[in-house]
């Protein structure tokens, strides 16, 4: 989920999050509460887990098919509310329900996969192959243009 959202936001929206808008924030408060963003996915990941194992879910294509229900049903909700009482430019809103279904697909589908296996080193390996090969991809895109890397500049 990490990489993935680092290559959605970093990447493909970046251009979106350095346009002022009155509903983001500034840049560099934005960066600053990046932590807590992530907070919210360990509360997703346990509330998947939760579920999985309540429905007795194994594997990654069950687990990923499942995330990406639970995705689409939450950040669906997510969206229309937010939709309904904030200044959130429609493509932005568009770009995080699907992206928040396809970062909670992946997280299924890690673990579905997880909960079949007994040793978890080559499942973290591949892991931060996947993290990483994203973080490279979301830096060649700001490089090569099609991606803007944000400027911070501290309020000054």
């Amino acid at each position: 989920m990490l990489g993935f959202d680092f290559f959605l936001h970093a990447g493909l929206l970046s251009r979106v999050y350095s346009q002022p808008s009155p509903f983001l924030l500034p840049l560099d408060r934005a960066f600053a509460y990046i932590p807590i963003g992530y907070l919210s996915f360990l509360i997703f990941v346990i509330f998947l887990l939760w579920l999985m194992l309540k429905l007795k879910l194994q594997g990654w294509k069950q687990g990923a098919i499942f995330g990406f229900q639970v995705g689409v049903l939450t950040w669906g909700a997510f969206s229309i509310g937010l939709f309904s009482i904030a200044t959130i430019p429609p493509t932005l809103l568009i770009a995080w329900f699907l992206g928040q279904a396809i970062e909670l697909g992946i997280g299924g589908g890690v673990l579905g996969h997880g909960l079949t296996q007994s040793n978890f080193g080559r499942l973290f390996v591949q892991i931060l192959i996947f993290v990483i090969v994203l973080i490279v991809i979301a830096i060649v895109l700001q490089n090569i243009g099609f991606a803007q890397a944000p400027l911070i500049t501290n309020g000054n």
